[in-house]
């Protein structure tokens, strides 16, 4: 097994609100909030994420330059037996798990001895919308051996359920973003638990498991979508590190995208991004970067789902102590 840095844990704690994608189905473009990072259940209103897809080239797939404190090592590095079936392999449930989110959705090993907290987790919303964006973006990933949670809504995916597959069958996750991306907070429990339930129904029945991670559109929800969220066996979260790549102000502009991923790192980011062409011409050059600095990426298969709230408070109270 690879041997994991330690590295310190975050002093300082940027609150802002953020929000993910447009509500609804595609329709106006509303003014873009200023803020950044998402850590409370205060919806926002959005620009239209949906844009044309057009101009997006697949990027060089050939060459890696992970760096050495990568929290999920790529499958193609594992020395395994020849011999050995693939039913064999740890599957999600079995794989160790290594990190658990905190009550600001950032990331923190579970035994900080054995595990670096120099990492991030890397999430896109509002897909899948395109066959030739969501390749790029995973060959990207694959170039940097680094995984991601897709967040999915379920118009989308009626349209494209291959694109789930495609997504799952390259080794990503796929989590749940409701089915039209409405605003949680303001819906009867019937309406929430359909818009969420439904979604985590249709990517079932595509790849054979249910989404383990659920993110609210605009970061909003409430009692009532996390009681049902939990329920149902998922990790509800919003994010810490906002790309703002939804925000017109940033439309084709893909430095931008990685100077504002950048100006938010910390130990444990939750970095949210969506499916958009400037994003994706900006994902090589910002893993790059990522790495260069000394940062790995999360896998998903090692989040703790259900968090031990006593550790997760001992964490945080050590974290307290420490600033």
């Amino acid at each position: 097994m690879k041997r994991l840095l330690k590295a310190s844990v975050p002093l300082t704690l940027a609150l802002a609100l953020a929000a993910c994608g447009t509500s609804g189905k595609d329709t106006t473009t509303p003014a873009s909030p200023p803020a950044n990072e998402q850590t409370s259940d205060v919806p926002a209103t959005q620009p239209d994420t949906s844009v044309p897809d057009t101009n997006t080239a697949a990027p060089d797939s050939t060459g890696s330059t992970t760096g050495n404190t990568t929290a999920n090592p790529p499958a193609t590095t594992e020395t395994t037996d020849p011999a050995t079936p693939e039913d064999a392999k740890p599957t999600e449930a079995e794989q160790a798990k290594l990190y658990r989110m905190n009550k600001v959705y950032r990331f923190v090993p579970i035994d900080k001895t054995t595990t670096t907290d120099k990492v991030v987790l890397l999430t896109f919303d509002d897909g899948p919308k395109d066959e030739k964006q969501v390749t790029a973006m995973l060959d990207i990933l694959d170039k940097h051996k680094a995984k991601a949670i897709f967040f999915v809504n379920g118009y989308r995916v009626k349209t494209h359920p291959e694109l789930v597959k495609l997504i799952h069958d390259r080794g990503q996750t796929v989590g749940n973003h409701s089915y039209d991306h409405i605003d949680l907070k303001k819906e009867t429990k019937e309406s929430i638990e359909k818009q969420i339930g439904d979604v985590s129904t249709q990517v079932e029945q595509i790849i054979g498991e249910a989404p383990k991670f659920f993110r609210p559109p605009f970061g909003s929800g409430n009692d009532t979508v996390r009681t049902y969220v939990k329920d149902h066996g998922m990790l509800y979260m919003t994010w810490s590190n906002g790309s703002l790549d939804w925000d017109n102000a940033n439309k084709n502009k893909p430095d931008a995208v990685i100077a504002n991923v950048l100006e938010q790192l910390h130990s444990g980011a939750n970095i949210l991004m969506h499916e958009l062409p400037w994003t994706i011409e900006a994902l090589d050059e910002l893993l790059t970067k990522l790495e260069a600095k000394g940062y790995g990426f999360i896998d998903p298969a090692t989040i703790e789902i259900e968090p031990d709230t006593a550790a997760t408070a001992a964490t945080e109270a050590s974290t307290t102590a420490a600033k």
